[in-house]
Parts: C-alpha cells; structure tokens; sequence
C-alpha cells in the first residue's frame, strides 16, 4: 500500500479570499499577457525580508556542505553526466551541483565552494523550512489557481547561482520537456533575488513559441537520460531579453522556449525557481527523470 500522506503534503493549500480578493491573484489583463505571450513578470513579488531569508538559507547550506562528497556537474549542454544516482536521488534531497567551469585540469576547485557551485536542487521546497514557507505561500498558491490550476503540486526546486565569470549558458529549452504530464501542465516561476541583466545572464526568451507546442522530450531510460530528437535551431534574434529586479517573479508557460547566456560579469546572479505541475485529471509520464521513491497519488497513478 502506498504511503500518500507526503503527496498531499506536497499539495498547495487553497487560497483564502479577503476584502481585496486572493492575494497573487492574477488581474484578467495579466492572464491575457500570459496566454498571449507565454510569460509575464510580476513585479516585488517576493519581499526584502524573504529574498534576504533565502539568501542567507542558502549561505548557510553553503557553508555546511562538503565539496569531497561529489563533483555533480550540472549542465544542459551534455545530460549524459546527469545520469549518476546522485542526480536521480536529488528529486528528493537537497543537492549541490558545480558549474562545468569551477575545477582546474586536475579536478579540483579553482576558487571558493560559495563561489563553484551551479545550483541546488531539487527539493528545497519539501525540506528546507525558508525555502517551503516561501513555497507554500498563499500568494504562490493563488497565482497557481489564477492560472486554472485545480490541485498544482510542486515537482522541483532549484537555488540558481550563475556565479560571476563562470555562471554556466543555460541552452533553448521548455520546460515540459522535462516534466512532462498528459495533458501537459508545467508552468515555471522563476525568482529573482538578484536584479537579473544582459550583463550577468537574465533570461531571455521567444515570445508567443508556447503556441508552438512541444518540440521534444527529455527521457529517462535504462541507459541513463536523453532528449528523444535533437534540438531545433533557433535565431537568436527571436529572443527578448528578461532583466528584472530582485524580488520580481517570472511566470513562464511551459512550452515557452528560453534560455540564459553564461555570465561573465563581477556579479552573480542568484534565482530560485519552482516547477509546478496539475495532479487533477492528468497523468504524470512515467519516463520522466523525476521517480520518487513514494509514489505520491494521483499524479503518479496510470
């Protein structure tokens, strides 16, 4: 018998209406931003006082990290050095993952850890009490019904360090490509704590391309994970670029194709990001590369 109590754990509360409605709730000139457009930035999101409890969270998990125990490199430019258990277990862990560029020739770090590390993922959401009250919020879960959500679930989290001069390219990509449900039903919020610019790696993306649709897949088999077609090309000069203060929120459709480019400023560039999917009348894939060891119910039932 599965054990779905931490499933419904994982489920965001229901918003509660005030004298001013629900708090996060989009505005209908928004929602048609959003629909037209594949993305909308709401602006002071997140408070001074969360960035700042979030920021110094992640200091804290920083510094109590043992850079000896892996060398995960995360990177969107090679998946196949994603498929280490280290990787899969991190659906629900709190792990930490280098930039490709912070080890010399020899294998070890050309600076601090604070100052290597890509991301932290993926479950920050769950563990970490800053981190899930942030999550959990009621203007978080509001935005989420807005949005039509009728049970949305947090699927991953990352903590997003483009560190100054080595921040790592993130290539094209849709989210649903990687968490992908029948119908799909991934939307991405992406945090930033940082003002994010052209010069330290913002996001940039193609307006209208959700309209598209899904170009391809990110499978994980029994040899390890794999994009099932290779990735379109893609003119650059399609992509808009996204510079946002800190505190702003990024809502991002989930075939909206963007990217961020490698950060070569004196300044870092700090996100966190929350991928959410429905868990009503729809069918989370099996051959995506998060498999919990609890299957939680229903978003994992066939």
């Amino acid at each position: 018998m599965r054990d779905n109590k931490r499933f419904y754990n994982l489920s965001l509360p229901e918003p509660k209406a005030t004298a001013m409605g629900i708090v996060g709730n989009l505005t209908p000139q928004q929602r048609q931003s959003f629909d037209s457009q594949g993305f909308i930035v709401i602006e002071s999101f997140a408070s001074p006082e969360e960035i700042e409890a979030m920021r110094k969270r992640m200091d804290e998990l920083l510094r109590d990290f043992d850079p000896t125990t892996t060398a995960s490199i995360f990177s969107t430019k090679n998946q196949l050095k994603l498929t280490s258990e280290y990787f899969y277990e991190s659906a629900e862990k709190i792990s930490f993952f280098f930039e490709e560029k912070a080890f010399d020739d020899n294998g070890n770090l050309k600076q601090s850890k604070e100052l290597s590390v890509n991301k932290v993922g993926h479950a920050l959401h769950e563990i970490d009490l800053v981190f899930k009250e942030f999550s959990r919020s009621e203007k978080v879960s509001s935005l989420l019904f807005s949005l039509g959500y009728k049970r949305p679930v947090i699927i991953q989290s990352m903590y997003i360090c483009k560190q100054p001069g080595i921040g790592g390219e993130v290539c094209p990509h849709q989210d649903n490509s990687f968490l992908y449900t029948e119908p799909k039903t991934c939307t991405g919020l992406w945090l930033a704590l940082e003002d994010a610019t052209v010069v330290n790696g913002c996001l940039w993306a193609i307006p209208e391309s959700q309209k598209n649709g899904l170009v391809r897949r990110f499978i994980r088999g029994e040899d390890g994970v794999f994009f099932d077609s290779p990735s379109p090309s893609y003119d650059q000069k399609d992509f808009v670029p996204i510079e946002v203060k800190a505190g702003s929120l990024v809502v991002i459709h989930g075939d909206l194709i963007h990217q961020s480019f490698e950060n070569r400023s004196s300044n870092s560039r700090h996100a966190y990001s929350l991928h959410v999917v429905d868990t009503d009348g729809c069918k989370w894939a099996e051959d995506n590369w998060i498999r919990r060891k609890v299957e939680p119910e229903p978003l994992y039932t066939s």
